[in-house]
């Protein structure tokens, strides 16, 4: 995508020019990528399956006309945690690597920056995970979860990163509902503000 990386910002040049490099450069390569898959969908017949989780759809860690670009989303309600333990079955059953190791070993990346890792905007995913569980499934309040013995900080932010992308959640596509309350139907939740 390097060269229509570099057109692209070229054409933003003259409307970017004084403001430093951000987010903004990084979701572009992702949406870069959506606008090709997309492209090849269209041409062929293809379904693009996104392939965020349900870790990234409740934090907005997913770029909207990027890596939410697609038809389905197998992975809408599944966990980061659970997708890894998913995908170590998968190599056990297989009783091979189907699934390179490395993708159990190196630490989770949107690789839009260099030396980009998850953990630098997210709590660890065994963490996020369980308070989102708490949270979604369960119905606990921050207050309860914080009892269960997680950081305040830590649910706190978690739960204002779930607020706050709730827009986006509104226009990912479709996927497999296999938790009892799934983002969709069952997460029924305003986007406006102190709902």
């Amino acid at each position: 995508i390097d060269d229509i990386m570099c057109t692209t910002l070229s054409t933003l040049e003259p409307v970017f020019t004084g403001t430093s490099e951000d987010i903004t450069e990084e979701n572009l390569q992702a949406r870069i990528r959506g606008m090709i898959l997309m492209a090849l969908s269209n041409k062929f017949g293809w379904l693009v399956l996104i392939t965020g989780n349900k870790s990234e759809m409740a934090t907005g860690y997913a770029t909207l006309y990027g890596d939410m670009a697609g038809g389905f989303a197998v992975l809408k309600d599944l966990y980061k945690t659970q997708v890894y333990r998913i995908a170590e079955r998968i190599n056990e059953l297989a009783k091979r690597d189907m699934i390179p190791r490395n993708v159990f070993s190196k630490a989770p990346s949107a690789e839009l920056r260099e030396g980009q890792k998850d953990q630098d905007s997210l709590p660890p995913y065994e963490i996020l995970d369980e308070i989102l569980r708490l949270h979604i499934e369960e119905g606990q309040s921050a207050e309860e979860i914080v009892l269960e013995g997680f950081e305040r900080d830590t649910v706190e932010y978690s739960l204002k990163l779930l607020r706050r992308s709730e827009y986006k959640r509104k226009q990912c596509p479709p996927g497999i509902k296999v938790s009892k309350r799934a983002f969709g139907k069952d997460w029924r939740m305003p986007i406006t503000n102190h709902y």
